[in-house]
């Protein structure tokens, strides 16, 4: 019977254990979103865990929303993602990038000038958005974009797999939750277009499918993944029939043998989101939010999914594989510092042989 600690393959990945690393936005990017030698240490230093899914990752000027988030978009930022893969391969480790296009939940101060804010429809998102220029501020009004341009931001996921693998990931995740640019598509209430892209559940999902395609055609299908959480309303997205939503998705993408479905629990407490994946995707599972060692063990031993993921305690822990095999204490993470420039709070956290 496999554990958290027995080897898994995900499509053409092998890992050395079933612990993830779940990607997690930390704001450490520099000059031209490039990521630096710090996030070199820090993805370094948790390289023992069977896959890091690396954070966030815009596959465009356009595609970013968050202030000092990283891109893979540019020669400079695809050197700078090459040390972190090669570092984390020193150790024995395996990594993914996310791709994450935020689409409407940006803020022109947090962008390069001449970009702008896209979006499925010309609604705002309500909230608020952090930048290093103001503060708290509005989000953007996006201009939805045309029916000719969707081809065009699909490309953005292709060529952004494409700069992936020449940084070295062994493979890619599509972000299609927390209320960015996929998840935008899905929703009604952030999709109220009429074209092939709206209108009806089957249509809301076709952005998702082709941005998929896209990125499968680029790496190959067994590096490919799709992280999803059915019904999360983070970032003012509402889906009224989240089941119908997501069992058309997962039907449709089901036979392209993706390497992975990263499945975050529901916010819906009737609403099981991993038995839907299950149920509906034929593929291996990594389970996500909020789950401790028993509960994470269980998930692997019933079957519910073959790999768990873990974001806050990967967070403290940099050696939290070890910490787990060996029952030891975890240690807490300082939460003022999840988003802060500097080393304070990212790379400082002792391992158990410090």
């Amino acid at each position: 019977m496999p554990d958290l600690f027995s080897p898994l393959t995900l499509g053409d990945i092998e890992l050395a254990n079933r612990i993830v690393m779940a990607p997690m936005t930390r704001s450490r990017a520099g000059t031209g979103d490039v990521p630096t030698d710090l996030m070199v240490e820090y993805y370094r230093q948790r390289a023992t865990a069977g896959l890091i899914v690396a954070e966030g990752t815009q596959p465009s000027a356009n595609g970013k929303g968050y202030c000092r988030t990283p891109g893979i978009h540019t020669a400079d930022q695809i050197a700078g993602w090459r040390k972190v893969t090669d570092a984390v391969h020193r150790e024995g480790g395996r990594i993914v990038l996310q791709i994450m296009h935020v689409g409407r939940i940006a803020n022109h101060l947090n962008k390069d000038p001449g970009t702008e804010t896209v979006a499925p429809s010309a609604i705002r998102a309500a909230g608020k958005i952090f930048t290093d220029a103001a503060g708290m501020v509005e989000h953007d009004l996006p201009r939805a974009l045309r029916t000719d341009e969707i081809p065009g931001v699909i490309a953005e996921y292709r060529r952004a797999t494409e700069n992936a693998l020449e940084a070295g990931f062994d493979g890619v995740e599509l972000h299609c939750t927390s209320g960015y640019l996929p998840m935008q598509f899905l929703a009604a209430n952030t999709n109220q277009r009429d074209d092939a892209y709206g209108g009806t559940p089957q249509k809301r999902l076709r952005f998702v499918v082709e941005a998929l395609e896209a990125m499968a055609f680029a790496a190959g299908s067994g590096r490919v993944g799709l992280r999803i959480c059915p019904a999360n309303p983070f970032n003012d997205v509402l889906d009224d029939d989240p089941v119908t939503t997501y069992t058309g998705l997962l039907q449709a993408i089901d036979p392209m043998g993706l390497a992975f479905l990263h499945v975050m629990r529901s916010p819906l407490r009737e609403l099981d989101a991993l038995a839907l994946a299950r149920s509906n995707f034929r593929g291996p599972i990594i389970a996500n939010d909020s789950f401790k060692l028993a509960s994470a063990q269980r998930v692997i031993t019933e079957g519910k999914g073959e790999a768990v993921s873990f974001g806050r305690y990967f967070i403290g822990n940099p050696d939290l594989v070890r910490r787990f095999r060996e029952g030891a204490p975890l240690a807490e993470f300082d939460q003022g510092t999840l988003y802060t420039p500097g080393p304070r709070g990212y790379t400082d956290y002792p391992s158990l042989a410090a």
